[in-house]
């Protein structure tokens, strides 16, 4: 495995701006690469707890979990999913939990409110007016 996890983060900016199908499916795979190694990372850090510092949510949880509604708007402008069930069961089940705990749930913006908000910034930047 090439990929190193600081490149998560331009591969997935990468995917969420790709135009070309062929693109995609470099990135998407360059993804799936990071997200497998975050896998691991998750499984050594946790030690089979909730959380990546262990039962409570953490600095790490935190640092990941900002993220989330950026990865589920990216899912929902390619058709994707960019969490693999076989390959990143831990991170599911993480996300799931982090999600639902009390202190996330009332402040992860919604899906739909942030890829409006994503087209709005994109015709912004584009000078266009923003697409439906």
């Amino acid at each position: 495995m090439n990929f190193k996890w600081v490149q998560l983060v331009p591969a997935l900016k990468g995917l969420r701006d790709s135009e070309g199908e062929e693109e995609r499916k470099v990135l998407l795979g360059q993804v799936a690469e990071g997200f497998v190694l975050l896998e691991e990372a998750f499984g050594k850090c946790s030690k089979g707890k909730a959380f990546f510092g262990g039962d409570q949510i953490g600095l790490i949880d935190i640092a990941f979990g900002c993220h989330l509604a950026w990865l589920k708007v990216i899912e929902k402008l390619r058709g994707v999913k960019l969490l693999d069930e076989a390959k990143t069961p831990g991170l599911i089940k993480w996300a799931e939990r982090f999600c639902a705990d009390d202190a996330v749930k009332g402040v992860m913006p919604e899906t739909e409110k942030l890829v409006e908000f994503y087209k709005l910034l994109q015709a912004m930047m584009s000078g266009a007016p923003p697409k439906k």
